[in-house]
């Protein structure tokens, strides 16, 4: 089933006359992993935030389940918006430093308002669990935690409405490898556990290799290349792709 759908979105920055976005067109399947690679600076971020609708579109069309985002309400827009959520890539930059970790994930039932009170200890207590930490974390503040367990708490949260679709916007970046691995293989787990949707932004095709079923290759706002994994590792058609796979560090 198509979730997604994106048809010609363009984003232009006029103070700096940078189109970030250049006429995008794709698609995402429920229950697929899409990653979109490409070095900083492409538009990656951008097209993230366009299709949550944290910035404004110049022009085109995002569907999600054949509803047109860009042509809702932004009340509307705030009810659809739990079941797109997002993973940011700093952990520590995403999180309030002053807010313990079970008023983190709480502060999302305050918005969304889908936990009743009596429950939340309860379901917040279920999703750290979930995410490998547990009941001790909930009166930690974010300073105490290394970035790898600072993460696990953003993945929490993005869980924390029970979402379908997940933009994971360079989730490990700012981890060390070995960390990386760990909050790859959650991120693996959890998708094939609750059947979650996810476009994957990274820079690395290392990265994006170990968890996609397809792959974009985006440079300057456009799409210059997809296809499988198979398609964009063995046959790159682009000079720009084999430079990424030179440089990705493929375990």
């Amino acid at each position: 089933m198509e979730l997604l759908k994106i048809n010609n979105l363009y984003k232009t920055f006029k103070k700096h006359r940078v189109c970030a976005v250049d006429g995008a067109s794709f698609s995402i399947f429920k229950g697929e992993v899409l990653g979109l690679v490409g070095e900083s600076g492409c538009g990656k971020s951008t097209l993230a935030k366009l299709i949550l609708r944290l910035i404004d579109a110049d022009k085109g069309s995002i569907f999600y389940k054949g509803k047109d985002l860009l042509n809702i309400s932004r009340n509307d827009m705030r009810k659809t918006r739990k079941d797109l959520q997002i993973i940011f890539q700093d952990p520590y930059a995403s999180l309030d430093p002053r807010m313990k970790i079970g008023k983190v994930i709480e502060e999302v039932y305050d918005i969304h308002k889908n936990v009743s009170e009596r429950d939340r200890k309860s379901k917040t207590i279920e999703l750290l669990e979930t995410v490998g930490l547990g009941e001790t974390y909930l009166n930690r503040l974010p300073s105490e935690l290394s970035g790898g367990e600072r993460q696990r708490v953003g993945i929490a949260r993005a869980l924390a409405t029970d979402p379908e679709f997940i933009i994971c916007d360079e989730p490990v970046s700012s981890l060390d490898i070995s960390v990386q691995a760990q909050i790859l293989n959650l991120l693996i787990e959890l998708q094939k556990r609750k059947n979650l949707t996810y476009l994957f932004i990274s820079h690395d095709l290392g990265v994006i290799g170990s968890i996609c079923d397809r792959i974009m290759v985006m440079q300057s706002g456009r799409f210059i290349e997809s296809g499988s994994y198979e398609d964009i590792f063995k046959n790159p058609q682009c000079q720009y792709t084999r430079t990424l796979l030179e440089s990705a560090f493929l375990p």
